[in-house]
């Protein structure tokens, strides 16, 4: 079955507009719709997949439908907000300064700098320059005031 699906595959590549459009209307029991060539072999690529191979898990579309719902609130308080705006942990920010490149590791519970542990990006930046910043800002997480350096 592999081979015939990859097959398959291979030749959306060659097939003219007119019989992926055929194609279409056949796996999808729709008529095509107008969207341009890439768009029609990437939805059939992974329709001829999911026909073959079956399709997401019911957790997963649960989920999904849980996020869409989330997206349609009308108001910022239906949305889910993110859990955190950082980095997971274990990221490294780079930030020169004054000729020096800085490193910063992002922790579970925090950060780390040359060897120590920091609970906030501000504390760290604000070492660095001798001047109050924004972590987030100056480590280029969020879009950082202008400053002369």
């Amino acid at each position: 079955m592999t081979d015939s699906v990859l097959a398959r595959l291979a030749a959306l590549k060659t097939t003219p507009t007119a019989e992926l459009k055929k194609q279409w209307q056949a796996l999808f029991e729709t008529p095509p719709p107008r969207y341009n060539r890439r768009f029609l072999e990437n939805r059939l690529a992974y329709r001829i997949q999911e026909l073959a191979y079956g399709g997401l898990k019911p957790e997963t579309l649960k989920t999904l439908a849980t996020l869409a719902v989330q997206l349609e609130a009308k108001t910022p308080a239906g949305r889910a907000k993110p859990d955190s705006d950082m980095p997971v942990e274990g990221t490294q920010l780079l930030r020169e300064w004054g000729g020096v490149m800085h490193r910063v590791t992002v922790l579970r519970n925090g950060f780390e700098w040359e060897g120590r542990s920091y609970k906030s990006l501000s504390i760290i930046a604000r070492t660095i320059t001798g001047t109050q910043w924004n972590g987030p800002a100056f480590f280029g997480l969020r879009r950082k005031p202008r400053s002369a350096e």
